[in-house]
């Protein structure tokens, strides 16, 4: 591809695709380049899962999400985002990764690598939606690589009379403790903290809570994971003093945060505390003219700040701002 495009957006979840249907109905040259597949973060979610979300909120591109239900759940979302990119005929690139974004005159230029080699593509500006999902907080410990630790929780059904501990104690690690309850799986749930989170949802707080105090859900809190066993067990630090626990899986659900270091070499300051990136709140526009930072990666460590709902008209402002540019400086066209 040797054409100068107007924009490239890393990432092709929600709001990567928002930002590409904007272009197309603006009349743009836009490509959306992902390392994984299309909507790859909700692929990821818990195969059952419904979104907290109504239909309405996570409606994008002037696209209805029509459907009967008020919460779509996860096979719905993946319907109805495969839709938009259809509707709109968006060019993408999947399973490709971005290496380094690069500000060259009025240009970038942006390093991919693919199954067929490395590629190399220009564009007028550039939009990072990378999310977060694929980069999970990790406890730093021994072990945490080991074939049975997992950092993304998807169903229970493997697990049925197994002893399974969960890291944790926010909603996903509430969430995926009660499903593996539920479906006969003996689970304890550890965290470093002295009780379920405040802020975890309304009604799965008092669910999570009740199964904690008679006993179905057994939960160490203000323990700490010191390493995960080749063997199988978990050897933790407690308030009562060192202890192994028994385990054939455990899933450590501490949350996530964006890849900073990414955004770093695509020239993007980044807060070193809060992660939050330089960007104009009005725009979505970086500390480098022309290159855009959407969705949660503007909420830095805070993941729970920003969702598809109230990110939704990044892309309008992104597009817009664009147009404004291109039309101040014809030569970029």
């Amino acid at each position: 591809m040797n054409e100068i495009l107007d924009l490239i957006v890393v990432g092709a979840g929600p709001t990567g695709i928002a930002i590409g249907a904007e272009a197309r109905r603006q009349g743009l040259s836009v490509l959306l380049i992902d390392k994984g597949p299309l909507t790859a973060a909700i692929q990821g979610y818990p195969t059952f899962m419904e979104f907290f979300t109504t239909r309405d909120r996570l409606e994008i591109a002037n696209v209805p999400f029509s459907i009967p239900d008020v919460k779509p759940t996860r096979r719905q979302a993946l319907a109805y985002y495969r839709m938009v990119v259809e509707h709109y005929d968006i060019p993408i690139a999947l399973y490709e990764e971005v290496l380094e974004v690069r500000k060259e005159g009025d240009l970038f230029t942006v390093h991919t690598r693919r199954m067929q080699g490395p590629r190399e593509l220009r564009a007028r500006s550039v939009a990072l939606a990378t999310g977060y999902f694929f980069n999970p907080r990790r406890l730093g410990v021994p072990g945490e690589d080991l074939p049975w630790v997992a950092h993304n929780y998807k169903e229970p059904y493997q697990h049925f009379g197994q002893d399974v501990v969960v890291v944790g104690a926010g909603n996903t690690a509430a969430e995926a403790a009660l499903d593996l309850w539920r479906n006969s799986v003996r689970v304890t749930m550890i965290h470093r903290g002295a009780g379920v989170k405040a802020g975890i949802k309304y009604w799965v707080k008092p669910d999570m809570e009740n199964r904690i105090e008679e006993g179905s859900i057994p939960a160490l809190f203000n323990t700490q994971v010191r390493a995960f066993l080749p063997e199988g067990g978990i050897e933790l630090l407690t308030p009562e003093g060192p202890r192994v626990l028994p385990a054939q899986a455990a899933y450590v659900l501490i949350g996530y945060q964006p890849d900073a270091d990414f955004e770093r070499r695509c020239g993007v300051q980044i807060d070193s505390e809060t992660l939050i990136p330089a960007f104009d709140p009005e725009t979505c526009e970086s500390n480098v003219p022309g290159l855009y930072v959407a969705g949660t990666l503007q909420a830095g460590r805070w993941t729970d700040r920003i969702f598809i709902e109230n990110s939704r008209d990044h892309g309008p402002k992104i597009v817009a701002h664009l147009k404004s540019r291109l039309a101040a400086v014809p030569a970029m066209r």
